[in-house]
């Protein structure tokens, strides 16, 4: 309901403004450029889902090996003290477990074409234990909001594109993006829980999370050892072996089970092509919505109305010139990912404002792009609380990356 009044406003609001600025401003290629991105965007949706089909049936096709291999039943008896927790109407050991920590797993790498299949299993398993198939179960929500909160080790991908614009050192946001979007995903879980009423008052939460806060201070440290060439080098080394270790450990627990791996493959893979044309829809309608919103000038419009709020409460008003990334990200990844990538344009990959849009980037995930597949992969209508919980993870991270900024490189 939420995402339905959400996309909507998107309409209206571009199409009262447009109005405003062809009436009084005399702009008349204000509609034609809304037009326009009305035609881009669909292509756009179904090029994205054209594309997701050969991942979606690799990675579909691998799970469904390591489901007959017995490996999800080994992951989910493993996770089981910490999911039944976090995820209380999950049944203790059942395989779901295994394929949402494969996703997460593949979220903190930066494997985001790995992830994205992973969770569309994951979302059909728990659909099978939905007693309202089109509505979103509190699993289903706490698993959604983990994911658009964006937890992050290796932001490879952010690496690469400071790279390209010219930092004198690409890998200077590797800790801030860490700390920034474990402070997201610390949120998003806290939030939900009290939405779900999970206690997380219990040893078994509180050992976990205390283990993972250990788990990044170390990997800060470790990284925070080696210069940045050799950063990146071991970073993109570490999440492609780990990626084509879980490949072939799939296979060969598939092996020694005596299951026949390649019908088991092809079995998966068609699941992952049916998965593919059913999102197109989906897509469709929140990248649509998006685009004449942006082509509308009400992005720009918003900015400049924070920037002036900011200015006259006499704060620092630096960041704002980055908040259109972070703005974007709940929205569509690739174009906050131009959002980035034109604030180290106009401002360059080491100003502050660069940087910031950065850890933006890598803070959160794209929380409505998220919504709309792994929902509209399994017909869910009634979202119920996941719009909030989502937003209040990605507005944690932004405000964390805000302040995290300014004590990295203000």
């Amino acid at each position: 309901m939420v995402l339905n009044y959400i996309w909507i406003s998107f309409f209206i609001i571009a199409f009262v403004i447009a109005v405003i600025k062809l009436v009084f401003m005399g702009d008349f290629d204000v509609f034609p450029a809304m037009m326009d991105s009305t035609f881009a965007t669909s292509k756009t949706a179904f090029e994205i889902s054209l594309g997701l089909t050969g991942v979606l049936s690799l990675w579909l096709g691998i799970m469904k090996v390591g489901e007959k291999g017995g490996v999800v039943n080994v992951l989910a008896r493993l996770l089981s003290p910490i999911f039944t927790k976090l995820f209380p109407d999950i049944p203790k050991g059942h395989p779901v477990t295994g394929s949402i920590f494969m996703n997460i797993a593949a979220n903190m790498l930066g494997l985001d074409n790995a992830a994205t299949p992973l969770g569309l299993k994951a979302m059909e398993q728990m659909q099978e234990l939905n007693p309202k198939k089109d509505t979103a179960s509190n699993p289903m929500i706490m698993f959604l909001v983990l994911n658009t909160s964006g937890l992050t080790l290796i932001p490879v991908s952010i690496m690469v594109y400071r790279a390209q614009m010219g930092a004198a050192q690409p890998t200077d946001v590797f800790i801030p993006i860490l700390l920034a979007t474990f402070f997201s995903t610390l949120a998003g879980i806290i939030v939900t829980s009290l939405y779900q009423r999970i206690n997380l008052i219990n040893r078994t939460i509180l050992l976990t999370l205390g283990g993972a806060c250990l788990l990044v201070a170390g990997v800060i440290w470790s990284f925070s050892q080696l210069d940045g060439e050799m950063m990146n080098k071991v970073s993109t080394t570490v999440a492609n072996i780990l990626l084509m270790t879980i490949i072939v450990g799939f296979i060969i627990a598939g092996v020694k089970k005596k299951v026949n791996v390649y019908d088991a493959f092809i079995e998966g893979a068609k699941d992952g092509f049916s998965t593919a044309v059913r999102i197109i829809p989906y897509l469709v309608a929140i990248l649509v919505g998006i685009g004449v919103f942006r082509a509308s000038g009400a992005m720009d419009i918003l900015i400049g109305g924070i920037k002036w709020t900011v200015d006259a409460c006499g704060m620092n008003s630096d960041f704002v010139g980055a908040l259109p990334t972070a703005m974007m990200k709940p929205l569509s990844g690739s174009g906050a990912r131009g959002m980035m990538v034109d604030a180290m344009t106009a401002f360059g990959a080491d100003s502050f404002v660069g940087r910031l849009s950065c850890i933006f980037q890598g803070s959160t995930d794209t929380t409505f792009y998220i919504l709309a597949v792994y929902f509209g992969s399994v017909g869910i209508r009634r979202t119920r609380h996941a719009v909030v919980c989502g937003l209040l993870a990605d507005l944690a991270g932004v405000i964390a990356a805000i302040f995290i900024a300014y004590l990295f490189f203000g």
